[in-house]
């Protein structure tokens, strides 16, 4: 472990109810330390962090940083104007980003770092929940919510799970032993020039694998393909066809995919997962690369897939009411969310599907504008708040909105409504519901609301 969480007693998170810094949290009272944060909302999260005994203030003040703090880590939302990262500073406090921090850790433990532009919570999730069926007892932090699990946990072994973020190239601080990529596409453009400087942080990443360790990659990806082929570490290529570990005869009945799974051409079995869509069994396949890799045998890596409850908030059924299936799901980024439509048609054919998609970020609707409007083509209504306000500079707000995302929408032959307001886009699906409907909301924002006050109002 590195020498700062070392020799630091008390340590103060600054935005501590974060899904990934909560997480950390945790593990650092699990290391003996005494721990205070703040955040500038009060969440359910902060109710479970007080419950734990951390002292969390809600508003972030100078005077919540005091010279009895030994080590501050801040959430990578922090901007170095924030008034605690600045009294830390004045005061020669030592300061860690949170990757930095999880990345000072994993040096002392096996660490396994799933990365990618999309999939990476969900097979996180699945590499968690086939560890802890066998009774692996790994720690981890992930980025969502686990049903039965939550988003983090301290295990008993050395194994460390982590969701590897690329923004700002957050996961070249991590030293995996295993790392799988999903995939790699342009996304962050409001800090990336272009998708060869995404791939050249993926291909510096790969190249922090531990030297006895192994890449884990979706075989399928054009541009992963351009980074592996001159790799010099050992790798596991997967997907549909002639790679190291392949699918066929998949299928979704019910709420259930099954597929028969291969390794080198020799047939593994089949498995069962509490999943929907191609790509949700290409993440199980890295998640089988990852048992092939630790030496498990099929019948625990078959157990430990089946194990999988789900992901809050990834394609996640919320509940029925007069024959109106809700769905909620954290869908941000086109390709995210043509995945999530295709599964569900294949799911419900013939139903009519609504969906309430709430942007995530003024410059990335603005950068990929062309490729969410042709996103909704299985949707037969969109529906679209404001834009989730989150990362973005004020003047990227003059660039881009709902407006003109909706008229690209129509334009491509969607039916497309703007609607400012959770509250008034609850009304109009209470006015517009028929039996049969599936009501997807959809977005990295709290788009989720929707879903919820509909399924409540509609209970009533």
């Amino acid at each position: 472990m590195g020498d700062f969480i070392k020799k630091s007693n008390r340590i103060h998170l600054i935005g501590i109810g974060g899904i990934g810094v909560s997480g950390l949290a945790k593990i650092l009272i699990h290391l003996g330390k005494k721990i205070s944060g703040s955040d500038n909302n009060y969440s359910p999260i902060i109710k479970k962090l007080r419950r734990l005994g951390i002292e969390v203030y809600i508003g972030q003040k100078e005077q919540n940083i005091n010279s009895n703090i030994d080590l501050v880590i801040y959430s990578q939302a922090i901007l170095p104007d924030n008034p605690e990262y600045k009294k830390a500073k004045e005061l020669n406090i030592p300061v860690l980003s949170y990757p930095e921090a999880v990345g000072e850790i994993m040096r002392e433990k096996r660490g396994i770092v799933v990365s990618g532009t999309h999939g990476k919570t969900t097979t996180s999730a699945l590499v968690v929940c086939l560890l802890k069926s066998l009774k692996l007892s790994p720690s981890f932090l992930i980025g969502g919510e686990i049903i039965n699990l939550g988003n983090s946990g301290v295990g008993k072994s050395d194994l460390l799970v982590v969701e590897g973020c690329e923004y700002k190239r957050s996961f070249l601080n991590y030293h995996p032993e295993i790392a799988i990529i999903t995939n790699i596409e342009k996304d962050h453009l409001d800090y990336y020039k272009d998708i060869n400087d995404i791939k050249s942080a993926f291909l510096q990443f790969t190249k922090n694998i531990k030297s006895n360790g192994i890449l884990i990659y979706c075989g399928e990806d054009i541009n992963l393909k351009s980074i592996a082929k001159n790799l010099k570490i050992n790798s596991f290529s997967y997907g549909f066809g002639r790679y190291n570990i392949t699918a066929s005869n998949f299928k979704t009945i019910g709420k259930i995919t099954e597929f028969d799974s291969f390794y080198n051409g020799n047939k593994l079995g089949k498995v069962k997962v509490n999943l929907w869509g191609r790509h949700n069994v290409l993440n199980s396949l890295s998640v089988i690369g990852v048992g092939i890799y630790l030496g498990l045998y099929w019948r625990e890596i078959k157990k430990g897939l089946e194990s999988f409850k789900g992901v809050h908030r990834r394609c996640e059924i919320l509940g029925e009411k007069e024959g109106i299936i809700v769905i909620d799901d954290y869908g941000h980024h086109p390709t995210e969310i043509k995945a999530t439509l295709k599964c569900i048609r294949d799911v419900f054919p013939n139903k009519r599907l609504i969906v309430v998609f709430q942007p995530h970020q003024y410059s990335r609707t603005r950068f990929l504008l062309k490729d969410f409007a042709n996103s909704f083509s299985l949707a037969d209504k969109v529906v679209v708040p404001d834009i989730y306000f989150v990362r973005d500079s004020l003047i990227e707000k003059k660039f881009v909105n709902s407006e003109i995302l909706v008229e690209k929408i129509r334009k491509n032959g969607k039916e497309a409504i703007y609607i400012s307001s959770f509250r008034e886009i609850v009304e109009y699906l209470l006015e517009i519901k028929k039996e049969g409907d599936i009501i997807l909301t959809i977005g990295a924002g709290p788009v989720d609301r929707v879903a919820k006050e509909f399924l409540k109002r509609l209970k009533k």
